[in-house]
């Protein structure tokens, strides 16, 4: 299978919605974006990487950067290989100067490690496919990546489901225009579902 080489755009966090994060991987020279919920210890080891601060004690993926560069192991790439109801699988692809190994790993704890080492990050069509959204072309520029905090209002399952297909395409470009990728998560598989249900 071809890989897609994807780069963290955005880190949201929902003032409303108590832990809820999302890290936004856009594609490489495209404009597919894969919103991925998180925990709130995972975004803050992502955050802490991508703002380059140096905390005084090393954190956990620190500690583990640490230990593979002591034993001359480098991460070679994070690669995103599955989608399993609503859950992301990740390798990391690990090499040394014996031997290339791939071990599994939860995604948000293989971006913290990509962050760190520098490494490129990659998933396949049928998961962008299934799980992406594709952004409009506003603009030739490729956006920064930041951290940004989103209030979002509440909106549950049971608003979504009265809106038609239609309504819910154009609420799911109003929320990525506000860069809400919490909300936009939820609505993109509100249309995932329905377009399953035909």
């Amino acid at each position: 299978m071809k890989k897609i080489e994807l780069e963290i755009v955005a880190l949201s966090h929902s003032i409303t919605q108590t832990h809820s994060y999302a890290v936004v991987l856009g594609e490489v020279n495209g404009l597919r974006r894969l919103p991925i919920v998180i925990g709130g210890f995972e975004a803050q080891a992502i955050a802490v990487a991508l703002e380059k601060m140096h905390p005084s004690r090393p954190l956990t993926h620190d500690l583990m950067k640490n230990f593979m560069s002591a034993f001359n192991i480098d991460l070679q790439e994070i690669i995103i290989c599955d989608l399993q109801e609503g859950i992301f699988y990740s390798k990391l692809v690990c090499f040394s100067e014996h031997d290339t190994v791939e071990i599994d790993s939860r995604t948000s704890d293989a971006l913290a490690l990509a962050v760190r080492f520098g490494c490129p990050i990659f998933t396949y069509e049928h998961i962008l496919e299934s799980a992406g959204i594709l952004m409009e072309d506003s603009s030739s520029k490729k956006k920064k990546t930041t951290v940004t905090t989103t209030e979002t209002t509440s909106s549950p399952r049971e608003d979504l489901n009265a809106l038609s297909l239609e309504e819910l395409n154009s609420l799911l470009t109003e929320v990525l225009e506000q860069e809400d990728y919490i909300r936009a998560i939820a609505i993109r598989d509100e249309i995932n579902s329905r377009k399953k249900g035909r």
